[in-house]
């Protein structure tokens, strides 16, 4: 392969992972520019390499190399574990799902680039741009649902389950679940509901919900999660 030929697969390669990089970099992500950078040049380089030693071999064994397209399955599936670093749980909440497909998608543009298929890669990057620019002012008008966990502690003589339940669901909250502990000598109960409400309810919502729950007999103590 020309030296010219290879230069340009890399640098294009190197301009993908920069188009992506900057955006999850502006964001604080924790794979950001240098990294989206290496993955996707890296994955050119695999593919350049495969190249290569297709066109040295086909002559002599085709059998010995059959397939050039096997060390670039290699890199897709080591993406896996690089992707699944990036996904952290916090609560009930997991974040980093977004970066990780980020990686995964500069790595298949690297191998565009790497493969020599310009037009491929060029609108690669078009796509990721409307989809890193422009959905995320999309997703902003979906009112999607949220979920978050409401613990009450109260006397095991006060108010009973249901009606504490009836209580939450009081402010537009909806209960999906509750686990309920027992703590006979101390005469507590522990009961955790996971609830679920709309997004664009949540500021004020958990006070509302957390003073209803105050209020109601035996309750010591609330908290939202």
């Amino acid at each position: 392969m020309a030296l010219d030929q290879i230069i340009l697969r890399i640098l294009a390669a190197m301009v993908a992972g920069a188009v992506v990089g900057i955006e999850r970099e502006s964001h604080g992500r924790a794979a950001g520019l240098r990294t989206t950078i290496l993955v996707s040049v890296a994955a050119c380089i695999a593919m350049l390499i495969s190249e290569s030693l297709f066109g040295y071999v086909v002559g002599l064994s085709p059998s010995s190399f059959p397939d050039p397209a096997r060390l670039a399955q290699g890199v897709l599936s080591g993406m896996g574990f690089l992707g699944a670093g990036a996904i952290i749980r916090q609560g009930n909440r997991v974040q980093g799902v977004t970066t990780a497909a980020s990686l995964w998608y500069v790595s298949i543009l690297g191998l565009a680039f790497g493969a020599g298929e310009w037009v491929i890669g060029a609108f690669g990057i078009v796509v990721v741009l409307i989809i890193l620019g422009v959905m995320p002012r999309i997703e902003g008008r979906v009112k999607n649902d949220w979920y978050a966990v409401v613990t009450v502690r109260a006397k095991l003589d006060g108010m009973n389950d249901l009606a504490l339940r009836q209580a939450i669901e009081s402010e537009g909250v909806r209960v999906k679940k509750a686990d309920l502990d027992y703590d006979l000598t101390n005469s507590i109960k522990t009961i955790r509901f996971e609830v679920k409400f709309k997004r664009e309810k949540v500021f004020g919502m958990s006070g509302r919900v957390v003073q209803r729950l105050l209020i109601c007999e035996g309750v010591r103590h609330v908290s939202w999660t």
